[in-house]
């Protein structure tokens, strides 16, 4: 396909026929993968591909029983690796410097970058792939499913295999809410509702559409999308657990020597 063509029809895949993904096609993207800017070239990431189904089946809970977890042939979990780097400084009578904040932000950038061109490259071949959010959420989790070393941690993850099902192009906000000239542009009220206005229609009709959200949503008392990211999806005590799950991790895989 067009290039371009790969980037406009993302769309998520949560469904995945059984057919497993050929070893060579696996490899070809994971190449295209490797080829992602990294700083300094360091390439501080690792790529875990996991496709024992029973080994995908401790990931479901961590996942937070996403159905795609088991239904896709592969798992691709994307770490931020500062464990490699550490050791061959190691080796080479050179400072350890990379046991900090800084590094954590360095090497999951990395595996952010790499994790979309082998994204992007999967569809190019004709795979769907689904971000999973709770790769980082629980991290700690994962990365003991995973058998992580210190200085290793999950970043970003997703679900790949060939698409069983054709959902339509998720909208996105408009451009002009998103792209600033020369410094950032500070939005008014009324901008900010002109931004959202589309979002807050077209989510809220797609939340309404499923009869479980639904009755979700109805028996909340929630009035509109906003609302519907804030009571339902992504509460303050969920947010604050997951951000102390990953501070925590970090500071067990020795990413916050920061004095």
């Amino acid at each position: 396909m067009n290039f371009f063509d790969v980037i406009n029809n993302h769309r998520s895949i949560r469904r995945y026929k059984s057919d497993p993904v050929p070893d060579d096609v696996l490899h070809e993207i994971l190449e295209a993968g490797v080829r992602a800017s990294s700083s300094g070239n360091m390439q501080t990431y690792s790529i875990i591909v996991t496709r024992d189904a029973a080994l995908r089946q401790q990931l479901y809970e961590p996942h937070m029983e996403q159905s795609m977890v088991l239904d896709a042939p592969v798992l691709l979990t994307f770490c931020a690796d500062f464990h490699r780097m550490r050791r061959w400084l190691h080796l080479s009578d050179a400072p350890d410097n990379f046991d900090n904040f800084m590094s954590f932000m360095i090497a999951a950038i990395d595996a952010t970058l790499v994790s979309e061109n082998v994204a992007l490259a999967a569809e190019a071949k004709g795979l769907g792939i689904c971000y999973m959010g709770s790769t980082l959420a629980n991290c700690d989790q994962i990365g003991r499913i995973l058998k992580l070393p210190q200085n290793v941690v999950p970043v970003v993850g997703f679900s790949l295999g060939y698409p069983d099902e054709d959902p339509a192009r998720r909208d996105r906000l408009p451009m002009s809410g998103l792209v600033h000239q020369e410094t950032y542009q500070d939005y008014c009220d009324d901008a900010i509702r002109e931004i959202y206005h589309e979002r807050e229609t077209k989510g809220w009709n797609r939340y309404m559409s499923y009869p479980e959200l639904r009755q979700r949503i109805e028996g909340s008392g929630v009035e509109n999308l906003a609302q519907i990211y804030t009571v339902l999806k992504y509460t303050k005590d969920s947010h604050r657990e997951f951000a102390q799950t990953v501070l925590n991790y970090l500071q067990d895989q020795d990413f916050m020597n920061n004095e």
